[in-house]
């Protein structure tokens, strides 16, 4: 029987965070209320940035491994990717330092953090019940974040948007984990596989894994579940959206390739060109070429940078489904290595549109004409920051999404998911061709006439700097994360 304080010291990162959220919320309200706006957000991000710190050093040594009843898991693997999220949080939170949305500063860091500690617990969760209650928090809190704008009706449609496809998706996940729990009689992943193990896919589970990935769909924006990400990128604060398109993307591509490889292990069926056979692996490549397609096509007729970034994250949400389809470790490495690196990126370079926003009360791409003029620093993190997401060497995203393809090729005999890399391959030539266009805005077209330098804070000067520079080393030197992310990964592997 595990004790009160080994509960605790696993789940010490998470109650830390849910700490400081307290501490952030009762300092708010009770001390700083009357005092000027620029105090009032400089003590709640301290409180919750010292927080996040604590966290993150707790998790430093990798944690030993641990579970609380199958329900809550630590694993050197879980405390890495948990440090990712640790570090997206932080990054939000300095970009949030200079907003001026909203005047409820204690509620709207509490909730930031509230929602850094169900993309934890998502990431930790190995039974069904945890990880529906771990994607509620994270959604919830997520929701009221979209909606927090509320000099703009954009911010309340985009937040109506999210939560009622939100809602419906998670009725989908709810009904396939029940009928997930009916088929097998229980809840934790390895218990489900055990069950599942030796069988034929069943109807009732085929339904239950349908049902299961039309929930998870809509958490990674996979076509035909993403209608509400345009929007709710475009409506949300900034940094609300730079938080959703990174570190609820970390937590469920882990989420959904655990769920896949370790719950339906045994059900896989083959993707394969020509020789398919039921299972989820077929499923996802439907999702990920969809999403592929859809994301970058759509992309080409977008003129507002929020909408462009959103649908190429539907698109990079179709490359990281090639690596869950892989069912290999190369392919959870790959996966997890990705989402970091485009979670950072795409953090960045909605910290430019952040600054260009506030500047032009805008953010169409002819709003960033002569930014490299206007503010060579800010136009330099941001041709970074796409050539990243674009793909090109040594930027970080190159080796994400070589590592991914090569996973997704190498993963069956006689190269048979080769056909989604090629519809990838493809669709990365056409992701070029819209990140040139901001590009081209920012470095070929003139800034219209009256148009000024535009002035950043240090602290903006300094996020920003630290953010190109992360996405140039994890490229050039992507050991640093593979470095510690491989042996973890090869520790839970040997521990099934």
């Amino acid at each position: 029987m595990m004790s009160y304080l080994e509960i605790l010291r696993l789940a010490a990162p998470e109650g830390i965070l849910v700490l400081a959220a307290l501490a952030v919320l009762g300092v708010d309200v009770g001390v700083t209320r009357t005092e000027p706006r620029a105090s009032r957000l400089f003590i709640t991000n301290a409180l919750a940035l010292f927080g996040c710190v604590v966290a993150f050093i707790w998790m430093l040594p990798g944690g030993l491994p641990g579970t609380v009843g199958g329900l809550f898991t630590v694993t050197p693997l879980t405390q890495l990717v948990k440090q990712a999220l640790v570090v997206l949080s932080i990054l939000t939170l300095l970009l949030s330092v200079e907003t001026s949305f909203s005047e409820h500063l204690g509620e709207y860091v509490a909730l930031v953090l509230l929602a850094t500690v169900g993309m934890m617990l998502v990431v930790s969760a190995e039974d069904t019940l945890m990880i529906f209650v771990a994607l509620e928090l994270t959604s919830l809190s997520l929701y009221t974040l979209t909606a927090f704008n509320k000099a703009d009706p954009q911010s309340a449609e985009a937040a109506l948007k999210y939560f009622l496809f939100g809602s419906v998706a998670a009725a989908f996940a709810l009904f396939g984990l029940s009928l997930l729990y009916g088929a097998t009689g229980a809840t934790a992943l390895p218990a489900i596989a055990a069950k599942l193990k030796g069988h034929a896919l069943t109807p009732m589970v085929a339904v239950a894994l349908v049902m299961i990935v039309i929930g998870f769909g809509f958490k990674v924006a996979a076509v035909p579940f993403h209608l509400w990400a345009p929007d709710a990128y475009q409506g949300a604060p900034v940094p609300v959206a730079a938080l959703i398109a990174s570190g609820s993307k970390v937590a469920g591509f882990f989420i959904l390739a655990k769920v896949m490889m370790l719950g339906f292990a045994g059900l896989e069926g083959s993707g394969s060109w020509g020789k398919y056979a039921p299972g989820w692996i077929p499923l996802l490549a439907v999702l990920a070429v969809a999403s592929m397609l859809l994301g970058n096509l759509a992309a080409l007729a977008q003129t507002n940078v929020k909408r462009l970034l959103a649908y190429s994250a539907i698109a990079h949400g179709g490359y990281v489904l090639l690596g869950v389809m892989a069912n290999t470790p190369q392919g959870v490495a790959a996966v997890v290595y990705y989402a970091m690196t485009y979670g950072l990126t795409v953090i960045g370079a909605f910290g430019v549109v952040a600054v260009v926003e506030a500047r032009t009360g805008n953010c169409r791409i002819a709003d960033f004409a002569g930014l490299g003029k206007r503010s060579p620093l800010l136009a330099g993190a941001l041709l970074i920051f796409l050539l990243s997401l674009a793909g090109i060497p040594p930027l970080a995203g190159f080796f994400g999404k070589f590592y991914v393809f090569a996973a997704a090729a190498n993963s069956a005999k006689e190269l048979g998911l080769l056909w989604t890399v090629v519809v990838a391959l493809a669709m990365s030539t056409v992701s070029l061709y819209y990140y040139l266009k901001v590009l081209k805005q920012v470095y070929v077209i003139s800034a219209p006439d009256g148009a000024d330098t535009i002035p950043m804070s240090l602290l903006t000067r300094l996020v920003l700097v630290l953010m190109a520079v992360g996405v140039v080393l994890l490229g050039a030197l992507p050991d640093l994360i593979l470095g510690r992310l491989v042996p973890a990964l090869l520790g839970v592997v040997a521990g099934h």
